[in-house]
């Protein structure tokens, strides 16, 4: 369990659920409702601590604030959490091929 790292690399970490649903709803200026919301959408699953209760990542607010833009520019929560899906992917897409292009770029030069 990520419990077992330093505090240190935990807190550093996107993925660490350190936040409540309070909390992360503070942050983002919503509500718990509208968090619950996004998991039922499967947009964002937090992870539930011993006592059962959602703790969100950081990653997961950023998710999260992006679809309450859409939402509060008059998006219905489905198509804001398809459309962030969508980003997200077309996001990764990019890195990966820049990273292609990059060891492609180095193979180049070898010759």
């Amino acid at each position: 369990m990520t419990a077992d790292r330093p505090l240190s690399d935990r807190l550093d970490d996107d993925d660490y659920p350190a936040y409540t649903m309070g909390r992360a709803a503070e942050m983002i200026g919503t509500t718990p409702g509208f968090l619950r919301a996004l998991g039922e959408a499967r947009l964002i699953t937090p992870l539930r601590s011993e006592g059962g209760h959602r703790r969100y990542s950081r990653y997961q607010l950023r998710i999260a604030a992006r679809a309450r833009e859409l939402v509060d520019q008059g998006t219905p929560v489905e198509a804001a959490c398809r459309i962030v899906i969508l980003e997200d992917q077309l996001e990764e897409a990019q890195r990966l091929n820049e990273r292609y292009r990059s060891a492609a770029g180095n193979g180049d030069r070898a010759h």
